[in-house]
């Protein structure tokens, strides 16, 4: 009897959440905020180590604050600054301490400049005496404390400034800034785009000392773009880009004392005839500045210790490789001043110790897997905090370790991706955990052991939500192609019938040391497969040769010729797939965005026996479009590698169009033009080739902004539809008559 009352519950709740799982995940839905996650926004470890800071924003009254919480308890202890109680500033959109955490800079009015830079409105609050202080009328750009809170270092007009928060007083301590042509202490744009950095300045440890870099920028060609507005005639953006083989910005290293009112051109021992310094940091001695130097190819990296006493330079560290090297911010240095840096110089990227005159001290992670995140170094516990994917290239993990390499330890349990922000004093760290069935969950945890304290935020509410709709698991597997064990997810139609087949849409970017295929929660773009699920695909993605966190030879064998490996795999991934008894071979698309938009078009054009359609959303069509550190780092220039350039460029295949191709962008892109894509269409039109686009007026290259990505996805969607989807809705006409008969 009771296992007949057992039966009947399991049953009755079976029934229950099958019929509860009926709802559609639709385009607007995805598009509407219906599916937004709960974070925590700029969160900040205070210096006391016992507690933290977050922005808080108040949709109602549109007002922010700035709460301090307690690590222990996870209460909030008070609110240090309030919007609402200041009346210059409705509220504000960042913040920053200085670092004895008596005063802010909160940010207001920001506007986008590109990607990374933002102009804005600016105020320092005292915490003690809750006054507000404006820091220039203008907007400026990059405003930075001193060391010892008493000033603030801004850029306004390509020149810099120092403002004296104690006398008010605003000194300008360059002079030859011009649009278009000198930048100091901002960088341009190539090298905020790829360099990933936009404040080309730093104080010293004393606060006497800025170091800052210069743009000259008059021999870089200029790029311009109509911007259609509303008015009666369109205006033109104008800038410097740099595309591949042309002039760089001539950039050079300049420190200014501020007791002197002196600035000094820094001079290396080292003959460089094209270079880049993409990063700058100051040493715990203030006369002591480190500077990257990297040659034009980017396969040669130096590591500089400049002494501004004396205005002299040594070459302290000096890597090359047969491909390129990456960039990173995990420089650190020592109370002693010897320094922690990561390289890929054994195959895989791991931490490395050295003494300040850059003689290896030890190799302190080893192993045939990825060091993805570098935290910090705990002097107390002589600890290294970083996160990698020892646990499986598609998870992340922190762990920590002793200096001299020994006694690791894995803090994080749960199989995902693990992300760590940790205390000032090292004692805790808050854990941001996601799956691809787990939405972010926030955790404190012990930073000696890695043990769960409490939970502080989850997202609870959006998993009971997403119960009501009908979705599917992403399966994680590999695909073997070409010699090589590729990482792929694949989601199926919920109601999936292995007896049928299905059309198969495959997404992916493939970009160099990307990845797509990651035990992550949902992007916007994974509620879009569910809906295509729901309609009756298979999606896939797959990452191929080129893509990251597999070692360097994985990741660097695309060298000299992007497009092609990656290619290879793309359509060797499809051909298998489409042997598969539930997939219809004679039905399979592809698309990207950007990278993955080149490689789309690349697909569609060079396996036109294996791909009915592709959607390209803001493609690079040939590689001398794009800028110059990008480009170059993976193709040298045009001028050395011209085959590399055309042989995989979609341009010069589109004689080979068989399918359905869709083609979009935005008229705005600063970053990948709108030249890529209007010089794709004429060699279609003189190929004779029929196709599908459309560009979105004013549009970055996110094309975003109002109804914007909803008109996008229901184009793309239309689309697949069209050409993908005939089948489909035969089988359910056919379902459906077969139902009627049965009934």
């Amino acid at each position: 009897m009771k296992y007949l009352k057992l039966s009947f519950f399991i049953c009755f709740f079976t029934t229950i959440f099958i019929n509860a799982q009926t709802k559609e995940i639709t385009l607007e839905s995805i598009w509407n905020g219906s599916f937004r996650t709960e974070r925590m926004d700029v969160l900040h470890s205070m210096a006391n180590g016992q507690q933290y800071s977050v922005l808080n924003f108040d949709r109602q009254s549109r007002t922010t604050t700035i709460d301090i919480y307690d690590y222990k308890t996870l209460k909030k202890v008070k609110t240090l600054v309030n919007s609402s109680l200041l009346d210059a500033i409705p509220y504000f959109t960042d913040y920053t301490f200085s670092a004895d955490e008596n005063k802010v800079i909160l940010a207001t009015k920001e506007t986008a400049i590109f990607r990374r830079s933002t102009l804005g409105n600016y105020y320092v609050y005292n915490v003690k005496d809750e006054s507000l202080t404006l820091i220039a009328e203008n907007k400026i750009q990059e405003p930075t404390f001193s060391p010892d809170g008493n000033k603030v270092a801004f850029a306004k007009d390509n020149n810099l400034y120092v403002k004296d928060l104690q006398s008010g007083e605003t000194t300008q301590i360059t002079f030859d800034g011009k649009k278009n042509a000198i930048i100091n202490g901002i960088t341009d744009w190539v090298y905020e785009e790829e360099f990933a950095f936009v404040r080309a300045f730093e104080w010293n440890a004393e606060s006497n000392k800025i170091a800052f870099i210069r743009f000259d920028e008059a021999n870089v060609p200029e790029f311009s773009m109509d911007v259609y507005g509303k008015e009666l005639y369109q205006t033109q953006q104008v800038f410097k880009y740099p595309k591949a083989g042309e002039a760089n910005s001539t950039v050079s290293l300049h420190i200014y004392n501020l007791s002197t009112n002196e600035t000094k051109e820094v001079k290396v021992d080292k003959a460089y005839n094209d270079f880049y310094i993409p990063r700058i940091k100051w040493t715990n001695d203030s006369d002591v500045l480190s500077a990257h130097y990297m040659n034009r190819h980017q396969n040669e990296l130096d590591l500089w210790m400049i002494h501004a006493k004396t205005n002299t330079a040594n070459l302290v560290l000096a890597e090359k490789d047969t491909a390129y090297i990456d960039i990173t911010d995990n420089l650190t240095f020592l109370k002693d001043n010897s320094f922690i840096w990561t390289s890929e110089k054994d195959g895989f990227n791991h931490i490395y110790h050295y003494d300040k005159n850059g003689k290896l001290i030890n190799q302190i992670t080893k192993g045939n897997w990825e060091v993805t995140n570098y935290y910090g170094y705990d002097k107390n516990t002589n600890r290294i905090f970083y996160q990698s994917v020892e646990n499986g290239s598609i998870n992340r993990d922190v762990y920590s370790i002793k200096l001299n390499g020994r006694n690791k330890t894995r803090l994080t349990k749960s199989e995902g991706t693990n992300k760590a922000s940790f205390s000032a004093d090292f004692s805790y760290f808050i854990n941001t955990f996601s799956s691809a069935s787990t939405p972010p969950e926030y955790t404190l945890n012990s930073a000696a052991s890695g043990n769960l304290i409490k939970s502080i935020k989850d997202n609870d509410v959006l998993s009971q939500k997403l119960s009501n709709y009908k979705t599917s698991k992403k399966e994680f597997s590999t695909i073997h192609v070409n010699g090589n064990d590729l990482n792929m997810w694949m989601i199926k139609p919920a109601d999936f019938d292995e007896s049928k087949q299905y059309p198969l849409f495959m997404t992916q970017y493939s970009g160099p040391g990307s990845q797509s295929v990651s035990n992550s929660w949902n992007s916007a773009n994974d509620y879009w497969y569910q809906h295509l699920a729901q309609q009756g695909y298979i999606v896939v993605c797959v990452d191929g040769r080129g893509t990251g966190l597999k070692g360097a030879t994985f990741k660097k064998v695309t060298q000299n010729e992007l497009g092609k490996y990656e290619v290879e795999d793309q359509i060797a991934a499809a051909k298998q797939l489409g042997e598969r008894p539930y997939i219809d071979a004679s039905r399979i698309g592809i698309w990207g965005w950007s990278y993955g938009g080149f490689m789309s078009s690349n697909c569609l054009f060079k396996g036109n026996d294996v791909f009915k359609m592709a959607i390209a959303v803001a493609p690079v069509s040939s590689w001398r479009f794009y800028d110059t550190i990008y480009t170059e780092r993976y193709m040298t220039t045009p001028q050395e590698n011209a085959s590399g350039y055309d042989n995989n460029s979609p341009i010069n295949h589109v004689n080979k169009l068989k399918g359905d191709f869709l083609l979009v962008h935005g008229s705005g892109d600063d970053n990948v033009h709108l030249q890529n894509t209007m010089r794709l269409a004429e060699a279609l039109i003189q190929a004779d080739k029929q196709f599908d686009w459309a560009v979105y007026p004013d549009k970055n290259h996110s094309i975003y902004g109002g109804n914007t990505r909803l008109h996008l996805y229901k184009k793309m969607t239309n689309f697949i539809n069209d050409k993908l989807g005939d089948k489909i809705e035969k089988q359910k006409e056919n379902e459906v008559k077969e139902i009627k008969i049965k009934g």
